[in-house]
């Protein structure tokens, strides 16, 4: 490009790839602007998309295989649930819309930079193994048109499975790179299409687990379907170890680093008010409730028309049997929009630690080790186990920063007293969070406690030694520097926006939006629609039913994405924030 000046033309050379990420600004050292925060759509979409992932197909099969009963499946689910989402609204939320910041650069302020250095490369480590099992879970579903087969082992058996991997990893980073607002319209493009292909694939299997009972020769009503639930599907077994409270702690702890251990503040910075933390219901409720259930259906179906266990199912498989390749799709795109925001979260955390590095390439670095690991996996076969890792090694040092948060204030110890000291090691947090690692994997190899129940104990346990371990070490006395650097206010909600875009709004792209809009809704309703013909119809002609609605399915589910994807690029460009 050209420009004149004064009788001279001078050449400008438009901003390089790397010019222009560094222009992406995700507020990773300083709070977050008001014309920055997001809307409620955003957070509902963002909610929904992360925890509707692939390894639901995973999780609702494993309530089965562990012989949980239908009563304590659901009672436990909708207790454990709404835990979670009242941990994000009343501890994660606060905290994150009063301090605008990020976890990660808060507890700086709080626990010094040693101990921030140490939590946030723990942090990061275990998000990108997190990101890692759902790459795992989309190459999964990729492998089966090569006929790849299902990688049951802790390590790759095929090297195509590598490469498959690497490509599926490829779409997690670059969204990831992209930011907050990237990660919010992928998810409102996929989020409503993977509830419905969910529920699908629990009605096209039907015919299948009716077949197979002679109590329930068909679906006539709701006693005919919870009849058919306790006879094939959640069998209760009198040696299961997982009762309701556990199925309820399973349910809450299943992303406690993410709610009571505040890594979500990296999401919820940029909410207008702290009751969006009830958005989470999106998640919870829809995905690790309805979902949960609807994945165990097609497990038990899964496993009886291969004849095989689940335990040897991987989530491709189980959706490809129940689904087709709309089933494969569904977990190739749900694994991405899980990665995504817990990539996200992992360059964040490390973002901190390399000051002078753009987060565009801390991201990409991290991406690169959740690619190796996804090659691994481990983690997926072992989704209980790291979830009770990732929940022991996280929430104590939330315990600290809820406490010097809110309780000191309260109690008259001063906030921010370590950082008036000037020294590196905030020794009081540090030997918290080491002691109750200790008391809580003793607990746990010995057996007295569950997993599932040991985070709370390591809370309080934190929360009562650091209290304690702060007095002593001077977190009494008056802290001069505390009112420069406490956080800044709640940002008052009537000079907030969405997205700060200021496209002009355009009668082009609204007509594109309301017919894309339209094709989007319909094409869904005939997803539904498919469903409801392949599961209900009875077990007469269901084989041929199934090849049309498998067909049919991934033809209507491809005109959605298209037709979604249609609707928010245009939305972003109509919408006057």
């Amino acid at each position: 490009m050209t420009e004149h000046n004064n009788g001279e033309s001078t050449t400008i050379n438009p901003p390089t790839l790397f010019e222009r990420l560094d222009q992406l600004n995700e507020f990773e050292r300083e709070p977050v602007t008001p014309d920055r925060l997001e809307s409620r759509r955003h957070f509902a979409a963002v909610f929904a998309g992360e925890h509707v992932a692939g390894t639901e197909f995973v999780i609702g099969a494993l309530f089965v295989s562990w012989g949980v009963g239908i009563w304590e499946l659901i009672l436990g689910l909708l207790l454990g649930n709404l835990l979670a989402v009242l941990s994000w609204t009343f501890i994660c939320a606060p905290i994150a819309v009063e301090t605008r910041l990020t976890l990660y650069w808060y507890l700086r302020r709080i626990a010094g930079p040693a101990v921030t250095t140490i939590y946030n490369l723990v942090n990061a480590v275990l998000f990108c193994a997190l990101a890692g099992a759902m790459i795992t879970v989309s190459a999964s579903a990729v492998r089966i048109p090569f006929g790849i087969p299902p990688q049951t082992l802790w390590y790759p058996t095929d090297l195509r499975f590598m490469l498959v991997v690497v490509s599926v990893g490829a779409v997690v980073v670059m969204i990831a790179i992209l930011g907050f607002r990237r990660l919010a319209q992928f998810s409102t493009i996929c989020v409503p299409w993977i509830f419905v292909i969910f529920f699908a694939g629990a009605l096209a299997v039907l015919p299948q687990l009716t077949a197979s009972t002679p109590e329930v020769a068909s679906i006539r009503g709701f006693d005919d379907l919870w009849r058919l639930a306790e006879e094939r599907v959640w069998i209760s077994r009198q040696d299961s170890v997982f009762s309701l409270w556990h199925v309820a702690g399973f349910a809450w702890m299943a992303n406690l680093a993410f709610h009571v251990g505040l890594s979500d503040m990296a999401l919820l910075r940029y909410a207008p008010r702290a009751s969006y933390g009830l958005f989470s219901a999106c998640g919870m409720f829809m995905g690790h409730f309805l979902v949960w259930i609807a994945s165990g259906v097609m497990g038990a179906g899964a496993a009886l028309l291969l004849k095989t266990s689940l335990s040897s199912l991987d989530s491709g498989e189980v959706a490809y049997q129940a689904l087709g390749v709309g089933g494969a799709l569904c977990v190739i795109v749900s694994g991405w929009a899980t990665s995504n925001p817990t990539l996200y979260r992992a360059g964040l955390a490390l973002q901190v630690i390399t000051p002078g590095w753009p987060r565009w390439l801390v991201t990409l670095l991290a991406g690169t080790g959740t690619v190796i690991i996804a090659c691994f996996p481990f983690i997926f076969r072992y989704l209980l186990e790291f979830a009770g890792v990732f929940a022991l090694l996280m929430t104590p040092i939330a315990a600290v920063v809820f406490v010097e948060h809110w309780v000191f204030p309260r109690i008259g110890f001063s906030r921010f007293w370590f950082s008036a000291s000037g020294k590196l090691v905030n020794w009081p947090a540090l030997i918290a969070w080491l002691v109750t690692e200790l008391v809580c994997l003793t607990l746990w190899r010995l057996e007295v406690l569950h997993v599932v129940f040991l985070p709370v104990p390591s809370w309080v346990l934190t929360a009562i030694l650091y209290t304690a371990l702060a007095a002593l070490a001077g977190a009494r006395r008056e802290n001069p520097v505390e009112t420069q650097t406490a956080p800044p206010q709640s940002i008052p909600v009537q000079t907030t926006r969405a997205f700060s875009s200021h496209h002009p709004t355009e009668s082009s792209w609204s007509a594109v939006r309301v017919v894309s809009g339209a094709v989007g809704v319909l094409s869904l309703a005939v997803c539904l629609g498919l469903a409801l013909w392949v599961g209900l119809m009875g077990e007469e002609g269901y084989d041929v039913r199934l090849v049309t609605f498998k067909s049919s399915l991934a033809l209507a589910s491809l005109v959605h994405l298209t037709a979604a994807a249609t609707w928010v690029l245009c939305s972003e460009r109509t919408e006057t924030t």
